[in-house]
């Protein structure tokens, strides 16, 4: 291929667009023939997987499979859909733990040492400057300094390499002296964190892209698919341009257009892994089918790389998307095969630089030396669409795959649906025979001697019904015989298969919704130990949650922000943190335990020790409520205790007792005095006004002592 037709822009190498696909794309069709077969790789071998997910799916519906089998006998066809109700459950536990503060769970946290940006930085107003006043004269302390001065610095460091790592802080603190790296030691010194200041202007920056992608609503879908088929896929970051509806002072209509990080959730149907890896870490590529309609093609044009006459010809060729065997069960009935839909592959992972060269690509210099790269192609009806680097640094697959229950030995987990498929079958034969056994007892057996009755009459029995017997003939004409009632031995045996069903998923019934619950369940806090032991199971998926889906799309949102935003404030030593597990503690218990800790941390000795601010946040995100919005920070605190005093009024000089009336917050409702105060007197005591016998007697007074004697 021609240098002319080679593109490397913003480190990304793609393919050309060309005229005529026919010719150009000769050379390259070893690429889409080597997608292809990957795709077919792949799909044969995730056939078993398949066959689970969709018996999960009919268990799910309520619907009878093919292998299924009623004998003529069988009248009744009931389901029962308890998998369709431990799936709900399953899904809304997992929503209920990821979304329990309102917030997404990702945070942002500072390297425990971290690199390029200083932990905290610290200086003292009242510290003597540099510059002092002596005999009416300015002159400059030793600049040399001397031991024990306060003044070391880390070896190899200057005032310069300080200024750098000071990250988001460099412009407001780049003319204070003094500063000095660490926490302050002097109970005046004023600390800030450049990089917690960093950390958390990436966690919003990451918030509000994650708000603008709507980024809940395809985390929700994936929980779903977790819990039904055992993975649920996320795809992303991508760069894509949202459209802001706005219109001008003369009405007419003039959007925004904003560049956003995008992700979305994959159905585990179009997704294609390598087959010999077993998590997207050790996956050799990945391969999504796309079933788009012809708008939906021709919006790849408008994407950046995408051969425009290409897509054109492969329109002109008509729809080509082809059914799979699965489609039918999803959407309960058969329809035509031929559906109007084009049939797209987009290819993620490594392809051999020997191939790409072969196929008479040429690889930049830079890049000639690696034996593999990691691109991006996609391939509709045998051409190439587009052909490009993957343009993230560092390059990996921006997938995201999530087991329910992991399955250390293959690529997809294993679902809630799957786990309990064998008591499904159980439940469904157990009612199907009491209903059938119910419906036989509940009718007689009738049996009619027609010797004895009069020829010609209607054997249909209903109440009031008269037969006409022959005369003379000995015997009973009709007897009704009655089948004996089993249904409750079913019953059982359906009730037990339920418990079963209990301890295959983990996931009791009372967990979501049963009544009748007896024993320990009875009292307020036998069901809060039963809830929490029930909630162990939990607790495992959440956790492939954070380390399979939450960590991974956090780091990538993160590698997305250092690469294309330039906001010096967002910069720093950063680690991501998955915050889902946190979530499993019931707000309530949260909140209870705050309050108890802040009350022992009321205490005068221990009050030293505490951080209220925290605390007080946290009591907040407890109850549901934004932290921003209820509490103060440092500063604002201080100015509310100071409006706080004005309101108290003037306080008298400390050791002064204040004046009657003075206060009016004084519970005691005294006014300040002491007249009036104390305990009433009780009988036998003096000033008693009760009409007793002890006070019926006048008080004596004390008898005078006697003069002295001369």
């Amino acid at each position: 291929m021609a240098e002319d037709e080679i593109n490397i822009e913003d480190d990304a190498l793609s393919l050309e667009d060309s005229e005529d696909s026919n010719v150009t794309d000769v050379e390259v069709k070893g690429i889409a023939n080597h997608v292809s077969s990957q795709f077919k790789k792949s799909e044969d071998y995730r056939y078993d997987d398949e066959i689970r997910w969709v018996r999960a799916y009919r268990n799910y519906r309520g619907i009878y499979g093919p292998d299924v089998q009623f004998t003529e006998a069988e009248k009744s066809r009931v389901f029962i859909k308890v998998t369709k109700t431990k799936t709900l459950a399953a899904y809304g536990q997992i929503a209920d733990v990821l979304f329990a503060g309102n917030k997404f769970p990702i945070s942002i946290e500072p390297t425990e040492l971290p690199e390029g940006v200083a932990k905290d930085v610290n200086f003292d107003p009242k510290e003597p400057s540099q510059l002092r006043e002596q005999d009416g004269e300015e002159s400059l302390d030793n600049p040399y300094g001397f031991m024990g001065d306060g003044k070391e610095l880390p070896r190899g460091a200057t005032a310069q390499s300080l200024q750098d790592k000071l990250g988001p802080l460099a412009d407001k603190l780049e003319e204070v002296e003094g500063l000095k790296e660490g926490t302050g030691e002097t109970p005046t010194a004023i600390t800030y964190s450049p990089a917690m200041i960093a950390a958390k202007s990436m966690e919003k920056q990451i918030m509000d892209q994650l708000q603008e992608s709507h980024a809940n609503k395809h985390l929700r879908s994936t929980a779903f698919e977790m819990a039904l088929f055992g993975t649920g896929v996320m795809k992303g970051p991508f760069a894509v341009d949202k459209e802001y509806p706005n219109w001008d002072e003369e009405g007419e209509y003039s959007p925004i257009f904003k560049t956003i990080p995008q992700v979305s959730h994959v159905s585990v149907w179009n997704f294609y892994p390598d087959p010999d890896s077993t998590n997207i870490d050790q996956a050799q590529y990945v391969i999504e089918r796309h079933k788009m309609s012809r708008s939906e093609l021709r919006a790849l044009k408008r994407r950046p790389y995408f051969r425009d006459n290409v897509i054109e010809e492969v329109i002109a060729e008509g729809e080509n998307y082809t059914k799979k065997y699965w489609e039918d069960d999803l959407i309960d009935y058969n329809q035509d095969s031929y559906v109007e839909r084009f049939e797209v592959l987009e290819y993620w992972g490594m392809l051999d630089t020997d191939m790409l060269e072969e196929q008479g690509v040429s690889i930049p210099k830079e890049l000639k030396d690696y034996e593999e790269l990691q691109a991006n192609v996609w391939v509709s009806g045998g051409r190439l669409l587009r052909v490009v680097l993957n343009p993230f640094k560092p390059s990996k697959i921006p997938y995201m795959a999530a087991p329910y229950e992991l399955n250390p030995y293959s690529f997809f987990g294993v679902g809630l649906a799957e786990n309990m498929d064998d008591t499904q079958t159980l439940m469904n034969g157990f009612m199907r025979m009491a209903v059938d056994n119910a419906v036989l007892s509940g009718n007689l057996l009738i049996e009619v001697d027609e010797t004895n009755l009069v020829p010609g009459q209607d054997l249909s029995v209903y109440p009031g019904k008269v037969f006409r017997r022959q005369g003379g003939a000995p015997g009973q004409a009709i007897f009704g015989t009655k089948f004996p009632n089993v249904s409750q031995e079913n019953l059982q045996l359906f009730d037990k298969a339920r418990q079963l069903a209990d301890e295959s998923t983990g996931l009791p019934s009372f967990s979501h919704g049963q009544t009748g619950v007896s024993g320990v369940g009875r009292t307020a806090s036998g069901i809060s130990m039963l809830m929490n032991a029930a909630s162990g199971s939990i607790k495992t998926v959440i956790k492939n949650v954070d380390d399979y889906l939450l960590k991974p799309l956090g780091e990538g949102l993160f590698r997305f922000n250092m690469q294309f935003n330039f906001n010096p404030e967002i910069r720093g030593d950063l680690e991501v943190h998955a915050r889902g597990t946190e979530s499993l503690m019931a707000n309530e218990v949260r909140s209870q335990r705050l309050m108890q800790f802040l009350q022992t941390a009321s205490n005068p000795a221990l009050a030293p020790f505490a951080k209220f601010n925290y605390i007080i946040r946290e009591i907040a995100k407890a109850m549901d409520l934004d932290p921003s919005k209820v509490t103060n920070n440092m500063d604002e605190a201080v100015l509310q205790a100071e409006l706080l005093k004005q309101f108290q009024g003037p306080q008298p000089p400390q050791g002064q007792q204040p004046a009657a009336g003075a206060n009016p917050m004084d519970p005691t409702g005294a006014g300040g005095g002491t007249i009036g105060t104390g305990q009433a007197p009780q009988p036998n005591e003096q000033g008693f006004s009760g009409n007793g016998e002890a006070n019926t007697q006048q008080p004596q007074t004390p008898s005078q002592p006697p003069a002295p004697t001369q």
